[in-house]
């Protein structure tokens, strides 16, 4: 009796069979192995890669500049940044700025959004809707105002309004002491009598 036996032949005997197997092994253990790397290997963020980050911040901070021994400014904000690399110290969150003369009696107060505090000179610049209001009853508005702690002037190379008791100016660049008692305005664009 010539019997056949009928059916699929046993993967070693069957090439095609073989090869397909392994086909699908190798690939699933490439993806294991894909997907266990991909486990293993530490996410790195580049956030802070290549950023200048602060040796220090505050919230809600004071800082006060004397001048041999003398308090001639208090300037308080919102959030101070100094940096230790660049010797600047960057303010924002709100600037209120109280100058004081050498008698240390108070002689304006200055407002604006942010500011920078050059460490080594204690210079002071401010940005962004500044406003400075003299006690002798002088207002100045500008987007940029710069303080000399050397000589306690202030400047502004941009655009400034100045309110006083006797005028209004307007204009391209302003220089005067911080009391805003004695000042120039370069380039006077507009001037009237005061209705103060």
């Amino acid at each position: 009796m010539n019997s056949s036996k009928r059916g699929s032949a046993p993967i070693h005997n069957n090439p095609m069979l073989r090869s397909r197997t392994l086909l699908v092994a190798a690939l699933l253990f490439a993806l294991l192995f894909a997907s266990c790397e991909e486990k293993i290997k530490p996410n790195i963020s580049s956030a802070g890669v290549g950023r200048n980050l602060p040796s220090q911040e505050s919230w809600n901070a004071t800082i006060t500049f004397t001048d041999s021994g003398r308090v001639s400014a208090v300037l308080r904000a919102g959030h101070i940044a100094m940096f230790e690399d660049t010797k600047r110290t960057m303010l924002d969150s709100g600037i209120v700025v109280d100058f004081y003369d050498n008698q240390q009696r108070h002689t304006s107060v200055l407002t604006a959004r942010r500011g920078i505090v050059n460490d080594l000179t204690k210079d002071f610049e401010a940005h962004d809707n500044v406003l400075v209001v003299s006690d002798s009853g002088t207002t100045l508005r500008t987007e940029v105002l710069y303080w000399l702690n050397a000589t306690r002037k202030v400047r502004s190379p941009a655009f400034v309004e100045i309110v006083s008791p006797t005028e209004q100016i307007r204009g391209q660049g302003f220089e005067s002491d911080q009391a805003l008692r004695h000042y120039t305005v370069f380039k006077v664009t507009g001037q009237a009598a005061s209705h103060e």
